[in-house]
C-alpha cells in the first residue's frame, strides 16, 4: 500500500475521531414532549408501597407517578442566608430547600468578577427534601427558623440551621442543615416528633431539581455531559441523559442499599448521598417542561406516639476535584468523565497532578507531561521519522514511476513494493507509531477538558485561563506554523491531489484548534516542537550518510 495514502488515512481518521469525540459524544436528538403525569405539579415522589410499620418490611421499588397530598404551599419568601469558608448559600423557608449556592473559591464562567453560582435561578437548580406521609411537611411546606442569617465564625467547625414545621394533626418536624468548615458536604436531617395518638409511618425524599439547559461554558466544539447519574454496587456508574428521562428509561437499579444519585455538569456536581447500608430507592423523573429531578427515597422507621424518629442524608455540591470526591463516597469520582479511554486518562491525570505539585503551574505541568509522553514513545517516533526520511529520499524515484506507468496501478504498485524491498522501507513504518499514540492523545485531550483543577488556571503572559481558548489565537497560530514545518519536512506525495491535501491539513487543524482550550493547544504546540526537533535530527543523521538508501551505497 502507498505509504502516503496510509498517512492521509491516519490523519483523516484522527481528525474525524477528534471531531466526533468533541462534538457528538453523547449528543442526542431532542426528545418529544410528553404529557405531564399525575402529581408532577408538586414534584413530590411517592413510593409504590406503604411506609414500613412494625409489621411490614421496607419498600422495594419506587414509582414516582403518583403524589401524596401536599401541605399548603406559600410563595417564596426572603431567603435565609448562610455563609461559610466555601459557600454563600440561600435557604428558602418554603420547603427549607437549598435554592442558592455560590462557591467562593471559583469564579463565574463568563464574568470572572463574580463568584460561581452552582445552585440558583439561572438553571432552576435546587436541592429539595421532605417527608412523604399523611400531612407531613414536604418541600412545599412553610418552615420557620430562629434566624435570617448565619455565618461560620472563626474557629467554628460546624454551623447548623434549624427549620421547624408541624403537621395539622400534631407531628412536629425539625429540619437541620449542617455546614462544615472546609467541606462541600451539607448534612440534611429530619427529626420527627410524634405528638399524635397514632404511630407515624413515613418516607423521606432527598432530590435535586434542575432544568435541562447546559451550563454557560458548554460549547458545541467541546461538548460535555449534563444530566443525571446514579451509582450502585450492582450497575456501578450510570449516566441518565435528560432525553432518557423524558422517555421514562430507567437504566439503573431502583432499589439498593448503597450508592448515590446526582446531577452532573461540566466541572461540577450535586449529589444525594444516603447513609451506607441503608435501604434507598432511586428515581429520575420529569416534573414539568424541561424540568427534571433525581434523588432517593428512604424509609423512616415506625415512630410510636410520644417517640421521636430521625432520617437524613448528605448532599455534596461542589467541584469535581477527584481526591475530594473519592473521600466523600465510593464511586463519586467517576463523575469526572474521561470518556471511553478512562483507563489511560486516569493515570495521565495522576502524573499531571504530580507535575503540578512539583512545578506549581498547570501550564508547566502540561509541558512536563508532554515531554514525558514524548520520551515514552521516542523509539516509535524515531522509527516513524526514519521511515519518512527514507521515503523522502526515494520520492523522486516514486515520481518517475508514476510518470512511467501512468494509470496502470497494478504495475505501479508492484514497482513500488520492489523499491520498498530494495531500500528496506516498511510502508507501515511511518503510520503505525502514529496509530499507537492516538489513544494517548485522545485520553489526554479529555483529561485537559474535564479536570476542574485546570478551570481558570493561568499559565504565563496572555494565557489567563488554560480551560478556555487563547483570547488572541497566538498558540493556535504557532501550532499551525509548526504543522506547516512538519509538512515541509515530510516526503512530498507523488500524487498531486495527495500533496495538496497534505498542504491543507495544517490550516484545517489550525482553524479547529482556534476553538479548543489553551491547555490542549499548548500540549499540541510542545508536542509538535519536540517532533520537529526529533525529525530534524534523524533526517540530518541519515542525510549525513549514517543510513543511506541501498541505491546510494552501491
Amino acid at each position: 500500500m502507498d505509504t502516503q495514502r496510509l498517512v492521509l488515512f491516519v490523519i483523516f481518521s484522527f481528525s474525524i475521531l477528534m471531531l466526533w469525540d468533541a462534538w457528538q459524544r453523547e449528543q442526542r436528538p431532542p426528545a418529544p414532549a410528553q404529557q405531564q403525569v399525575q402529581g408532577q405539579a408538586t414534584g413530590v415522589p411517592t413510593p409504590s408501597v406503604p411506609a414500613p410499620t412494625a409489621a411490614t418490611s421496607p419498600p422495594a421499588a419506587v414509582t414516582p407517578d403518583a403524589v401524596p397530598s401536599s401541605t399548603s404551599a406559600a410563595p417564596q419568601r426572603e431567603l435565609i442566608k448562610v455563609e461559610t469558608d466555601l459557600f454563600r448559600a440561600g435557604i428558602d423557608p418554603v420547603g427549607g430547600d437549598l435554592v442558592l449556592l455560590e462557591l467562593k473559591r471559583y469564579r463565574d464562567s463568563l464574568d470572572t468578577s463574580k463568584t460561581f453560582q452552582l445552585l440558583g435561578a439561572d438553571h432552576h437548580y435546587t436541592v429539595q427534601t421532605g417527608l412523604i406521609g399523611p400531612n407531613l411537611p414536604n418541600h412545599k411546606t412553610v418552615f420557620t427558623s430562629e434566624g435570617k442569617a448565619y455565618s461560620l465564625a472563626e474557629g467554628q467547625d460546624a454551623l447548623e440551621v434549624k427549620l421547624r414545621a408541624a403537621s395539622p394533626d400534631g407531628a412536629k418536624v425539625t429540619k437541620t442543615l449542617t455546614f462544615r468548615r472546609g467541606s462541600y458536604v451539607v448534612d440534611v436531617s429530619h427529626q420527627i416528633e410524634n405528638a399524635t395518638s397514632a404511630p407515624i409511618a413515613a418516607h423521606a425524599y432527598f432530590q435535586i431539581a434542575r432544568d435541562g439547559k447546559a451550563p454557560a461554558d458548554d460549547k458545541a466544539m467541546l461538548y460535555t455531559f449534563t444530566g443525571a447519574a446514579v451509582y450502585t454496587d450492582q450497575e456501578k456508574f450510570v449516566k441518565v441523559p435528560f432525553g432518557d428521562i423524558d422517555k421514562g428509561k430507567v437504566p439503573y437499579p431502583k432499589s439498593a442499599d448503597t450508592g448515590w444519585a446526582a446531577m452532573i455538569q461540566h466541572y461540577f456536581v450535586t449529589a444525594i448521598l444516603p447513609p451506607e447500608n441503608a435501604t434507598r430507592e432511586y428515581y429520575t423523573r420529569k416534573i414539568a417542561d424541561n424540568q427534571y429531578t433525581t434523588g432517593a427515597i428512604l424509609p423512616v422507621a415506625p415512630i410510636a406516639p410520644g417517640a421521636t424518629g430521625t432520617v437524613g442524608a448528605r448532599v455534596y455540591a461542589g467541584p469535581q476535584e477527584q481526591e475530594k470526591l473519592k473521600s466523600v463516597a465510593p464511586g463519586l469520582d467517576l463523575v469526572v468523565d474521561y470518556g471511553w479511554l478512562t483507563v489511560i486518562a486516569a493515570p495521565l491525570f495522576w502524573v499531571l497532578e504530580w507535575f503540578h505539585g512539583w512545578l506549581g503551574n498547570w501550564g508547566l505541568a502540561i509541558i512536563a507531561l508532554t515531554v514525558l509522553i514524548k520520551l515514552i514513545f521516542f523509539p516509535l517516533s524515531a522509527a516513524s521519522y526514519k521511515s519518512m526520511a527514507r521515503m523522502k529520499k526515494v520520492t523522486p524515484r516514486l515520481t518517475k514511476m508514476r510518470e512511467m506507468y501512468g494509470n496502470d496501478r497494478a504495475k505501479m504498485n508492484q514497482a513500488m513494493m520492489e523499491l520498498y524491498k530494495e531500500e528496506k522501507i516498511n510502508p507501515l513504518g511511518g503510520c503505525l507509531p502514529i496509530v499507537v499514540q492516538i489513544p494517548v492523545f485522545i485520553a489526554l485531550y479529555w483529561v485537559l477538558l474535564a479536570s476542574v483543577e485546570l478551570r481558570q488556571a493561568p499559565f504565563f503572559g496572555w494565557i489567563k485561563d488554560l480551560s478556555v481558548p487563547d483570547p488572541f489565537f497566538i498558540l493556535p497560530a504557532i501550532m499551525m506554523g509548526s504543522m506547516i514545518i512538519q509538512t515541509k519536512m515530510s516526503p512530498t506525495p507523488p500524487d498531486p491531489v495527495q500533496a495538496k491535501v497534505m498542504m491543507i491539513m495544517p490550516f484545517a487543524f489550525g482553524v479547529m484548534f482556534f476553538f479548543f482550550p489553551a491547555g490542549l493547544v499548548l500540549y499540541w504546540v510542545v508536542n509538535n516542537v519536540l517532533s520537529i526537533a526529533q525529525q530534524w535530527q534523524i533526517t540530518r543523521m541519515m542525510e549525513g550518510g549514517k543510513d543511506k538508501p541501498a541505491a546510494a551505497k552501491r
